[in-house]
């Protein structure tokens, strides 16, 4: 069977193959939508830019066909980037409007899949393996899963990003502890790993040991260079029009790449309102600093020490640690290596496949390799509590819980008034998540500022009214226990609640269904 692994990216996208005759992955290029990455060994990696165009109501261009031929110079509505970022944060980015037509974030990401899906049809793929962020609540998760079955594809597998690189290190490494810092261009995931050979058939299981993330990335650093140009110069970020504020940011782009291996660089920068050009330089020291006043450092410092943590408390030391695989565009700047390497020492560290890494990793989940791995975010109830009106939260299974698992107890409940004919529930994540400030530009798009710690719920029946748990015959009376629930999570992480009702001792549900943890 042929195995088409995606690592849909905030910059760039990757597509692996792993054909039924050979064992080693294969990153895929096609033609007008892929460009060639170099990087500083001299190798060259194809990637798709997560570019997209809307021409027209009916024609939508993607990847390098977009960023090779600037679509969007002159109209920036009609080009989006980023929308991936927006996929995994959730954020009501309101939809644009473009020749009659609303054009969400959802829309612009599934237009993106779907031209890179029509490139894969002479493959032929039977098996498809998508990587997330670590982070990624359930609603990012089951819109993916239902692009992917939309393409006629029965198994679908997920891994987190940065626990598929791990895997791709542990194959040829058996009984690695590897810990993996992915820092791309809208996410950092921290993925602790230890992979270890199990059973006659040589089969490898990956033992997640701890996971960390962040909602930041490389295209915070675009805007913050620009941000910091402008003020530097004196000139106001609201005197600028989308076109030359977007052309300044591609420019801070560029610079940020060109310092991954020279100490200073210089960029032309036409503002074509006022058509005058201005030289815009950047050496390392800089952006160093830059990174420091927006904290970008001290959040991966955070994640740094909270993986670490998390490791100690299972007995495991950072001098157990033996490999720490950088990843990720992000992980190309100077500044991240210096501070990881402080850390671990030079010597622990590879960045031998920052791009390629996360997707080739990922095809070793179709070569006897499992995941023994845990909850990312707690899952809880959400009620209401009229007397303060505000929302409380009942947790069901805490972070860090490793599954397949039961809760202890089980959960009883009453109805609210009587004669209620039915229990409905809203069950959902509690995740703290590392974010920038969110601000819209005049084209909708989101302009990242300084960062924050946030705590953010997020439904798992996102669009639904709540999960109805269970019809009542005859119906509730207020004030009395009439069921009680005990939840578990099985082994592909599907919620499960098993129902009885007190009052006639029947089972009103038998594990079923209540949610699909991805």
């Amino acid at each position: 069977m042929t195995t088409i692994a995606i690592d849909f990216g905030t910059s760039n996208t990757l597509v692996s193959l792993l054909a039924p005759d050979t064992q080693a992955p294969e990153t895929l290029k096609f033609p007008g939508i892929s460009r060639m990455f170099y990087l500083a060994n001299g190798t060259m990696v194809p990637v798709i830019p997560s570019w997209v165009y809307v021409q027209d109501g009916e024609t939508v261009m993607i990847g390098e066909l977009v960023r090779s031929r600037r679509l969007g110079e002159r109209d920036p509505q009609r080009r989006f980037r980023h929308f991936k970022r927006d996929l995994v944060a959730a954020f009501p980015i309101p939809p644009r409007q473009l020749d009659g037509q609303s054009y969400s974030h959802r829309d612009i990401a599934t237009h993106f899949l779907n031209q890179i899906w029509e490139q894969l049809a002479p493959f032929a793929p039977q098996n498809l393996i998508l990587t997330v962020p670590v982070g990624a609540f359930e609603a990012y998760l089951h819109w993916f899963q239902a692009w992917g079955q939309q393409q006629g594809i029965a198994s679908i597998q997920f891994v987190d990003e940065s626990t598929a690189a791990a895997l791709g290190y542990g194959l040829t490494h058996p009984n690695a502890l590897v810990l993996v810092v992915d820092f791309g261009g809208g996410t950092l995931d921290l993925s602790l790993v230890r992979t270890q050979f199990r059973g006659e058939n040589e089969a490898v299981q990956g033992v997640v040991i701890a996971k960390a993330d962040a909602l930041v990335g490389g295209e915070d650093v675009d805007i913050w260079i620009a941000e910091d140009y402008l003020e530097r110069e004196g000139i106001p970020r609201q005197s600028l029009q989308p076109t030359a504020w977007h052309g300044l940011v591609e420019v801070a782009e560029r610079l940020k790449i060109r310092l991954s291996d020279q100490f200073t660089a210089s960029e032309s920068w036409l503002d074509e309102t006022t058509l005058m050009v201005y030289e815009v330089s950047l050496d390392r020291d800089r952006l160093e600093q830059i990174l420091e006043q927006q904290d970008f450092l001290e959040h991966l410092r955070d994640a740094l020490d909270t993986v670490l943590q998390i490791a100690l408390n299972q007995g495991v030391h950072k001098n157990d640690i033996e490999q720490v695989l950088l990843v990720g565009g992000s992980c190309l700047m100077p500044a991240v290596q210096q501070l990881i390497a402080a850390y671990f020492g030079r010597s622990r560290l590879h960045l031998e496949k920052p791009f390629e890494a996360v997707c080739h990793g990922a095809l070793a989940l179709g070569q006897r390799v499992t995941v023994v791995d845990y909850l990312h975010h707690s899952y809880a109830i959400r009620l209401w509590e009229p007397a303060t009106r505000t929302y409380s939260y009942f947790n069901l299974f805490a972070a860090g819980t490793r599954y397949p698992t039961v809760r202890d107890e089980p959960l009883t409940l009453q109805v609210a008034r009587d004669g209620q004919t039915e229990i409905r529930l809203d069950v959902g994540e509690l995740g703290n998540t590392t974010a920038a400030t969110v601000t819209y530009d005049d084209q909708g798009r989101m302009v990242s500022q300084h960062l924050q710690h946030q705590a953010q719920y997020r439904s798992l029946t996102e669009g639904k009214d709540s999960v109805c748990i269970a019809p009542l015959n005859p119906p509730g009376e207020a004030g009395v226990d009439r069921i009680a629930v005990q939840f578990e999570v099985n082994e592909q992480r599907l919620l499960l609640a098993t129902v009885r009702d007190l009052l006639t001792q029947g089972v009103l549900i038998n594990r079923g269904a209540i949610a699909q943890l991805q």
